[in-house]
């Protein structure tokens, strides 16, 4: 139950999160709706109790719960321990679950999420997609009252989607657990929950009710506010489709790190063009796009030109990349120090440098948050400040891991029409997605990636 709760971050002048009233009854099953940045994460993370203290932010009002288990929207910050099993059993040892229960329950949380892995295999080995099953396994495995899920799907391809909705579904179906889902795709979850709550954003409730009634009653208000609502999704953009010059040549590649996860791949990419890599978890999508950049050492195979013969400097103007996770490659304290940083690194002009950030913070909406931490953001913002900072430099091929992620109806058609314009531009675009409509709307070319078979 919440009165009046609110919750402003450390640092920030605005409230993420202000004057909401709202009640979620025993056993309801409820998806919570908002635009980026509206406070859906900071609602789950304060009703599992996990936002801090005084030092951490400001809280107003009363905000009250059950016993819940969190899935946050980042399952790196999930990861505790080295191996699958022990990862999973964490929880329940912490709750005193006697041992041989707690391994049954591992046991049937794997099965439950589709995480077909052996119980020692290496937590570090995961997937961003394998992870997010890792982090609801372990939820799942606690048995809590209360499940709150931070977009549970996002990193997944369409079977782990299903897998994942079906785990919950089975869970929900044999309990009388509360659920509150926070997701972008509102088709997922629309058969299962009972009622959509919509965060206005800046403070309170924008529409609550039965899924009906407030997604197909209320679809063209809501989605004009940035949500996704079947039936009213964004178009695409328009592209000339102009390529140019030869970028960079793959022959025979293998990528990996230990082991090899992808063999024989053979690309040209040139400007103008927008590669599409889709695939499974696990089967090296990342890895791909952290070798093309010039980041980690191929197994086979060769680049031309190399990348990773180019001093650092050089790479920044040449290639940007943006990895699956944002918050790895945060280094300033500010979201406007964020974006100088590549600028400083090659020696850009004071008044170039001042431009090209303030178009950036324009165009991907961040102008009002200059002074934010990073790591205060919104799933969504920090996704887009993440592509801001591979963009200050200009570089001619970006590389770009999960771009879509956490953004809502409006910013991802604002996201995909920026891309269209920079490939019409001419620089080129490698897009590392499960996102379907990223790959309709702005793929030339398809790469699909094949699960590969756990050693």
């Amino acid at each position: 139950m919440a009165r009046g709760w609110g919750w402003r971050p450390a640092g920030r002048s605005k409230w993420a999160v202000r004057g909401l009233d709202l009640r979620i009854e025993p056993g309801e099953r409820v998806l919570l709706l908002g635009a980026s940045g509206a406070g859906k994460s900071t609602l789950l993370q304060g009703i599992a109790g996990v936002l801090g203290d005084e030092n951490d932010g400001e809280a107003e009002g009363t905000l009250t719960a059950s016993r819940s288990g969190l899935v946050l929207q980042d399952p790196d910050s999930q990861v505790i321990l080295a191996r699958v099993g022990d990862d999973v059993a964490f929880g329940c040892e912490n709750l005193g679950v006697p041992r041989d229960e707690i391994w049954r329950r591992v046991g049937d949380a794997l099965d439950a999420v589709g995480l077909d892995l052996p119980l020692d295999h290496s937590t570090s080995r995961l997937s961003g997609g394998q992870k997010q099953r890792l982090a609801l396994a372990g939820v799942l495995a606690m048995r809590p009252d209360l499940l709150l899920l931070d977009e549970p799907t996002a990193n997944l391809d369409p079977d782990g989607v299903r897998e994942v909705r079906d785990a919950v579904t089975r869970v929900l179906e044999h309990s009388d657990r509360t659920l509150v889902v926070v997701e972008h795709r509102v088709d997922v979850w629309w058969p299962i929950v009972d009622r959509v709550i919509v965060l206005e954003p800046g403070g309170g409730v924008l529409a609550d009710g039965p899924p009906d009634r407030v997604l197909a009653g209320e679809g063209e208000r809501l989605a004009a506010s940035g949500i996704w609502v079947p039936g009213f999704e964004p178009a695409a953009p328009t592209r000339t489709h102009r390529t140019g010059a030869q970028l960079l040549r793959v022959d025979a590649l293998a990528v990996g790190r230990a082991q090899p996860m992808a063999t024989a791949i053979d690309l040209s990419i040139r400007e103008g063009d927008c590669l599409g890599v889709t695939g499974p978890n696990g089967s090296g999508k990342s890895t791909l796009a952290l070798t093309l950049g010039g980041l980690i050492r191929p197994l086979g195979g060769s680049l031309s030109p190399d990348p990773l013969r180019w001093k650092s400097r050089e790479l920044v103007t040449r290639i940007g990349s943006v990895f699956q996770d944002p918050e790895h490659q945060f280094v300033a304290p500010t979201v406007l120090a964020e974006l100088r940083v590549g600028a400083k690194a090659v020696g850009l002009p004071e008044r170039e440098t001042a431009d090209r950030v303030a178009a950036l913070l324009a165009r991907l909406r961040l102008d009002a948050l200059v002074e934010a931490n990073p790591f205060t953001l919104s799933g969504g913002e920090k996704r887009r400040l993440s592509v801001a900072t591979a963009l200050v430099t200009r570089p001619p091929l970006l590389i770009l891991d999960e771009p879509t992620f956490g953004q809502d109806a409006r910013t991802w058609a604002e996201l995909v029409a920026f891309l269209a314009e920079l490939l019409d531009e001419g620089s080129a675009v490698v897009a590392v997605t499960h996102d379907s409509a990223l790959v309709t709307a702005l793929a030339d070319t398809e790469l699909r990636m094949s699960a590969v078979v756990p050693a």
